[in-house]
């Protein structure tokens, strides 16, 4: 199963890497943020975001974001995988 996991921007990379530095409950890791561009309104460290394969895919806001960190811990194994690809795949 694939799930979209609430990520906190942590740093942002330079505006030509489209890159940004995530934290999902205590793994950090780089991700692609260019699917959020948007120059009237950039994305900023400390922001939601929709996380899936290394892509933010949207901004939520921090009660979404926690409401679905409860939804996906309730799953249990499912947020369990996800968590631990996301160790995997890190640095």
């Amino acid at each position: 199963m694939c799930v979209a996991i609430p990520a906190r921007i942590v740093t942002l990379g330079s505006p030509e890497s489209h890159s940004a530095v995530v934290d999902v409950e205590g793994v950090r890791r780089d991700v692609n943020i260019s699917l959020l561009f948007d120059p009237n309104d950039p994305v900023k460290e400390g922001e939601w975001v929709l996380l899936h394969v290394g892509f933010a895919l949207s901004r939520i806001d921090a009660e979404e974001a926690e409401r679905s960190l409860e939804f996906i811990r309730m799953l249990g194994s499912v947020y369990d995988e996800e968590i631990n690809s996301l160790r995997i795949e890190s640095p």
